[in-house]
């Protein structure tokens, strides 16, 4: 019961790795403000936790109902104690010579915008909580080129430096600020980033993640109970003495590429022996 008398607000709960975070935020004691567009998959979700998560319809794309969510929160609970900002989705799909204005910015405000006002309308209830703690969904895709489209690579790394430097920001309030940043984790966004009709999404997840067992080390797809976890440790009190930081969750993908874990895949040494082996015959 790690989180016994506290309160937690989650974005994005509905479904995938928000719903399990507040599922286990729940379990352990807190109090759960859940915030998504899905009012259907939302009220589910209270329906059936006895009463610990609370739904309220937020679209963060829209900075009052952010404000709103969080001052709904402060008003029922007292304060806030958690805020998990994760609510996104894949966003505009073309490349940097490509992509328009309009699609830049939705990009930006639902995975950037979205995080930085989060925390700009949380933090007035959070000063004064014992162990206040910020947790930002970024992405491996943050980190490296070829894991998402580029607008959302560049938002995801905007989260991991807005994490940082808010960290320093929030310090003065004894609040803390931690990213995370997933791999391939077995959630929706997927085929939804790929336009994949509804019908077909089950089908589409299970090649996507059966892709996954032969591209990392760990070799199955990331559930979103293993993101839920980690970020139930970052606002824990066992993560007291981390601010700042970016942690990577993610099966071991960006460990390198496949034949530094694999003997069985071909690496560069292997292509240039083969090379060499075949011009001296």
């Amino acid at each position: 019961m790690r989180f016994a008398g506290k309160t937690a607000v989650v974005t994005g709960a509905a479904s995938g790795i928000g719903k399990a975070t507040c599922l286990l935020f729940a379990s352990e004691g807190a109090t759960v403000i859940a915030g998504d567009i899905d009012e259907a998959g939302g009220n589910d979700l209270a329906a059936t936790s006895n009463g610990k998560i609370r739904f309220k319809r937020t679209d963060v794309n829209v900075v009052e109902d952010i404000k709103a969510l969080m001052d709904f929160a402060a008003e029922t609970c007292g304060g806030i104690d958690i805020v998990f900002n994760n609510a996104g989705a894949g966003g505009a799909r073309e490349g940097i010579d490509e992509i328009d204005a309009e699609g830049w910015d939705r990009t930006m405000n639902l995975l950037l915008r979205s995080v930085a006002m989060g925390v700009r309308y949380a933090t007035p209830h959070m000063i004064g909580r014992n162990g206040a703690s910020f947790i930002n969904t970024a992405s491996i895709a943050g980190l490296e080129a070829g894991y998402s489209p580029t607008a959302y690579a560049v938002a995801k790394a905007g989260v991991i430096h807005l994490t940082k430097v808010g960290a320093t920001d929030l310090a003065k309030h004894n609040i803390r600020m931690n990213a995370i940043c997933p791999g391939f984790i077995q959630t929706n966004i997927f085929s939804a980033s790929l336009d994949v009709p509804p019908e077909k999404k089950e089908q589409a997840n299970k090649i996507i993640f059966e892709i996954s067992n032969h591209t990392q080390p760990i070799k199955r797809g990331g559930q979103p109970e293993d993101i839920a976890n980690m970020v139930a440790f970052l606002a824990s009190k066992e993560a007291g003495f981390i601010t700042g930081s970016h942690f990577v969750v993610d099966g071991g993908i960006t460990t390198g590429q496949p034949h530094s874990w694999n003997p069985d895949a071909p690496g560069i040494f292997d292509a240039l022996q083969t090379f060499v082996d075949a011009d001296q015959t």
